[in-house]
């Protein structure tokens, strides 16, 4: 009889993953050597060679090797579902749950919504991976994460969305600059200035709409896709951002003063809300998680956003 350890399962997909022994130690939080140390006795168990080792390009999966880790994958997912099982029966909240965060948002809500659901949950085996619209989606169909927070961009039909609270759109201003003491601002005051835009799937498309009815769009004098640079360079008067949240604080990460003004527009504001595959609130886990998240906005406890008007 074969004798391996779902922590060796572990270690193989996350190495087959990353073709990378540090890489994977890094993604699992266990040391290299103990990554290494997984792979060589679940080698010696198989009686096979499940990695090419090349020096200079990583590791690569063998033939036998890639079989063996789609396996793994199921057998890993099902012994998931063995555990989220459990908690049904018990009543139990337990178990793992991975959530993924858009990046332009996540450093501002999953740490706090993190806390609070841990608080609540403690023997719920909480983690987080930070991605962009695409990298979601990709995440939730190889059921890398359980759910994500994530806007109502693009969301593909075999994916549900859960609506938490509108996100208006602001523009991100210098502190000196002449719109900053404005209450609103249209887009057509916009399309004469330069723009800094968040390069991010989705979310750039989603940004450039709102001046699609006007002849003239904004020079985009620079592109990122991080939203600290894009705070960075429209404090050094680079030119205007569109944001869908405020930062904790009104300046720049180099301290530079920050102004953010309401965008006027006739457009559907942008939703924050959960991202899923249809049916996976189905465990007790995403379920429990939904629910709280639910409840945690509606609380108001979710940190400096500011709710649609009605």
């Amino acid at each position: 009889m074969l004798r391996f350890t779902m922590r060796q399962l572990e270690y193989f997909v996350a190495v087959g993953d990353c073709g990378s022994v540090t890489l994977a130690a890094e993604k699992v939080n266990v040391s290299a050597p103990s990554v290494s140390s997984a792979i060589s006795q679940l080698e010696a168990e198989l009686g096979l060679p499940l990695f090419v080792r090349r020096h200079a390009q990583g590791l690569s999966l063998t033939t036998g090797g890639k079989a063996l880790f789609a396996q793994a994958q199921v057998v890993l997912r099902e012994a998931d579902k063995m555990v989220h099982i459990a908690g049904d029966i018990s009543g139990e909240m337990r178990g793992p749950l991975t959530v993924g965060g858009m990046v332009s948002f996540a450093q501002v809500v999953l740490p706090a919504m993190r806390r609070a659901y841990e608080a609540v949950a403690p023997e719920v085996k909480f983690s987080q991976i930070e991605l962009d619209q695409n990298g979601i989606f990709s995440a939730l169909r190889r059921a890398e994460i359980d759910i994500a927070l994530s806007y109502d961009l693009g969301i593909p039909p075999d994916m549900d969305f859960i609506p938490l609270i509108g996100m208006p759109a602001y523009v991100m201003v210098s502190g000196g600059s002449p719109l900053a003491s404005r209450s609103s601002v249209a887009p057509e005051e916009l399309v004469s200035l330069p723009m800094v835009l968040l390069d991010l799937p989705y979310s750039a498309d989603y940004f450039l709409s709102f001046f699609e009815h006007l002849p003239e769009r904004p020079t985009i004098v620079e592109r990122t896709r991080d939203i600290a640079v894009l705070r960075s360079l429209v404090g050094h008067d680079f030119g205007f951002g569109l944001v869908n949240m405020r930062p904790l604080n009104d300046l720049s990460p180099d301290g530079k003063p920050l102004a953010f003004v309401p965008l006027e527009t006739d457009l559907p504001t942008l939703q924050m809300g959960l991202s899923m595959m249809k049916g996976a609130d189905s465990t007790q886990v995403v379920k429990h998680f939904v629910n709280f998240a639910k409840e945690w906005t509606t609380e108001g406890r979710m940190p400096r956003v500011m709710p649609e008007k009605k």
